[in-house]
């Protein structure tokens, strides 16, 4: 641009001598014309160079933006799909949970009914259990009352055993024996030691015996005295008006004892008079020794049990 000016400027020169002044001054106005619209069309140049500057960086920016704005549209577009994935879901469900709500409120209703059966149930349960540990509490209580009162029993009776056998202890073995059985003592007397063959007297030494076993046993007023007369299986040889056979005998010997007993200071309230006859022998009635075993007295001493049987009663 610049060397066609020149080349005008030049040109202008040489033909100055040709050129008159009034087309001179044309051509200099319209030479600063284009040197006007020169520096106008550089400064547009300019301002455009910048904008395409301007618009290039824009471009660019435009660019990332729409990258970025791609790939979170994608993540989006995944999330959007997988919400209503849930929402179909879920309304589905909604749809089933409106279709079933009939059943499943009668299944309530049900299930409500069968709760309130069962609490009932557990109510009636835990009552009667509680009356069951009451019963039993007081069950363990009465049990343990009667264990008391049977140790106190037992005590007593093994006390009151070793008491006779203390003031029976001059007389053979084979004439008393002192044992305990059944809660009870039993005292035993040989025939030998209290009666002559067939005879309801009572010998001196037999009456000896039988005072001194008083004598331990007068004081005891919590206990109950049975006489027993036992006999062997041969008929008695003389018969009377008031005795007929050995069940007559054994009674008449234990009534002839229980006198003595109560004569020495034995309550007559505490004893009974018995006899059992041939029919409650230790042995089989087939030797003279055998025989001579069964022939006896046994006076068993039971310890007073109105305390048990009341506690027995209240159970």
């Amino acid at each position: 641009m610049k060397q066609a000016l020149f080349a005008f400027f030049i040109t202008l020169i040489f033909s100055s001598c040709i050129v008159s002044k009034k087309k001179y001054d044309e051509l200099l106005a319209q030479k600063i014309r284009t040197e006007a619209d020169l520096a106008d069309r550089s400064a547009q140049l300019n301002k455009a160079n910048n904008d395409l500057d301007s618009l290039s960086a824009q471009l660019k920016k435009l660019k990332e933006d729409t990258t970025k704005l791609g790939t979170e549209k994608r993540s989006k577009s995944q999330q959007l799909a997988r919400l209503e994935k849930e929402h179909n879901q879920l309304n589905n469900n909604y749809k089933n949970l409106l279709s079933s709500s009939g059943k499943q409120t009668r299944d309530l209703v049900q299930q409500q009914e069968q709760l309130q059966a069962i609490q009932q149930h557990l109510d009636k349960t835990k009552r009667e259990n509680d009356s069951l540990s009451n019963s039993l509490a007081e069950r363990e209580k009465k049990v343990q009352e009667l264990e008391q009162v049977l140790a106190n029993k037992d005590k007593f009776v093994q006390d009151l055993k070793n008491k006779i056998s203390n003031a029976l202890l001059n007389f053979k073995e084979n004439d008393i024996t002192v044992k305990v059985k059944n809660g009870k003592v039993y005292v035993s007397l040989a025939e030998q030691l209290l009666f002559g063959s067939g005879s309801i007297e009572v010998d001196a030494k037999g009456v000896t015996a039988l005072q001194q076993l008083a004598k331990a046993i007068k004081d005891q007023k919590d206990i109950n005295i049975m006489v027993e007369g036992h006999t062997d299986n041969v008929p008695i040889s003389k018969k009377s008006q008031y005795m007929q056979d050995n069940w007559d005998l054994s009674v008449m010997r234990a009534t002839s004892i229980t006198k003595i007993l109560t004569k020495a200071g034995v309550s007559p309230k505490q004893v009974t008079a018995s006899g059992r006859g041939e029919f409650v022998p230790l042995s089989a009635n087939d030797t003279e020794q055998n025989k001579q075993k069964n022939r006896r007295t046994e006076i068993i001493i039971t310890p007073d049990l109105d305390e048990l049987f009341r506690i027995l009663e209240t159970n």
